[in-house]
């Protein structure tokens, strides 16, 4: 089959592909020496070699693996960026898609971003990420139904000999991570009660408020009092950053979500505030337009765009979205023509992963590990490294998502001190051992 009618495959109907030619597991991995993708099956080389041709989210990753759940006909997979740091770390998310190319570009677009965040954290982790595929068919709210899902991805995880580390991401919860950590010792963000650290979400909108507050004190040297934010996305993340942002005393907050629950929970527990919400079509972004001094964007991916951008009233764009820009280089240079200050996503999200990625070294109150990336002080935190990439932009009249990438991508070749580049030799070890049959 041509590659063109592969990738335009529903999910439902690769999956069938897969199973009339027995195949239950399959891979992508990179050959350094042929500077190749190469896939575990003939039949899907050409997606490989659509992949590794790639120019925009493609950049030799050094693994893709996937599973197929064959009772509720699901895919599950394991995206593997670079694991010069350590482990590739990152969360898995629970998502539907239109057609399986939509997948793939996904997984290696968050997994790129994964490094990349873990790089400018200074985290000894390299970058994954983790994608299940939603098979409509399913009742994807049926805890029977999401425990089998992930209690086998827990065991899919297991058969990977830790090149990848997997934690919370959008669509799973801490009752998800519980029933992967049922069945694999490869995760993070597991229950509090298991002796994990739980939803990472409350950190990651503190982080974001370091970004913007960064923001605030670069261009103006003012702080967040009396300003109007712009919200896009009110429910993990966007929820405790709206509660911190009128801790921080700003004028009024516009937010909006997809959800009618999530926006009346909010309002119901911010009585008196000057919160303008409304219930959102998932295709409406008009949020992004608003009449506003900071744009968050903290829903879903590629929301800032050749459409979107031109509209963008704000004169600060900071939230907690992974891959904010549709076409990165392009969109970056976009908002730098019109004069908007970027502070990229992988910056200022990072809190989710710093809150689980060093779980195994138990806990204590007021963890310097986890709060100096909080405060104004530490080389790396999120409020110095977005000076930082805020000073260099401005020095070589450059975009900050560019700064920000090339400062990321050098961190990220530094080989972990202790372990080198052992993730790598983990994957080499799968091939070697035929991990796909």
């Amino acid at each position: 089959m041509e590659k063109s009618n592969l990738l335009s495959l529903h999910p439902q109907e690769f999956i069938k592909l897969l199973t009339e030619n027995n195949i239950k597991k399959f891979y992508f991995v990179f050959d350094n020496i042929k500077q190749q993708l190469i896939s575990s099956h003939d039949i899907l080389q050409p997606i490989a070699d659509y992949l590794g041709a790639d120019k925009r989210d493609f950049s030799k990753h050094e693994g893709l693996f996937f599973q197929l759940n064959e009772k509720y006909q699901t895919l599950m997979g394991a995206f593997v960026h670079k694991t010069n740091r350590g482990q590739s770390a990152g969360g898995v998310r629970y998502w539907h898609y239109n057609n399986i190319e939509s997948y793939f570009r996904d997984g290696i677009r968050l997994a790129k971003g994964m490094t990349q965040k873990n790089a400018l954290a200074n985290l000894w982790w390299g970058g994954g990420k983790g994608v299940i595929c939603h098979n409509p068919d399913i009742d994807k709210y049926s805890p029977l139904i999401r425990k089998e899902i992930y209690s086998e991805y827990g065991e899919f995880l297991t058969s990977l000999q830790g090149c990848y580390v997997t934690a919370e991401d959008a669509g799973t919860n801490v009752t998800d991570m519980s029933n992967i950590f049922s069945k694999t010792r490869f995760t993070t963000c597991i229950p509090q009660s298991l002796g994990g650290s739980g939803n990472p979400s409350v950190p990651t909108a503190r982080g974001v408020i370091s970004g913007m507050e960064a923001a605030l004190k670069f261009l103006y040297n003012e702080n967040l009092e009396g300003k109007v934010i712009a919200v896009q996305g009110m429910g993990n993340v966007g929820g405790p950053l709206i509660k911190f942002l009128f801790e921080k005393n700003v004028k009024k907050v516009i937010a909006c979500d997809i959800n009618i629950q999530i926006v009346e929970k909010l309002q119901s527990e911010l009585p008196g505030k000057n919160l303008e919400a409304r219930v959102a079509d998932i295709n409406d972004h008009s949020i992004l337009s608003s009449e506003c001094d900071i744009l968050a964007p903290c829903a879903t991916g590629a929301i800032l765009n050749e459409k979107t951008i031109p509209g963008i009233k704000a004169k600060i764009i900071c939230g907690a979205a992974n891959n904010q820009l549709e076409e990165p280089a392009r969109d970056d240079s976009l908002i730098y023509e019109k004069g908007i200050c970027y502070i990229p996503d992988f910056l200022t999200n990072r809190m989710g992963i710093v809150n689980c990625a060093n779980e195994q070294y138990g806990y204590v109150n007021n963890d310097n590990f986890i709060e100096r990336h909080l405060n104004k002080e530490w080389e790396y935190s999120v409020y110095q490294t977005t000076l930082s990439v805020l000073k260099m932009a401005k020095e070589n009249q450059s975009p900050t998502g560019k700064i920000a990438i090339e400062t990321a991508d050098k961190m990220a070749e530094e080989a972990h001190p202790i372990f080198g580049h052992r993730g790598k030799e983990i994957i080499e070890s799968l091939v070697q051992n035929k991990w796909h049959i």
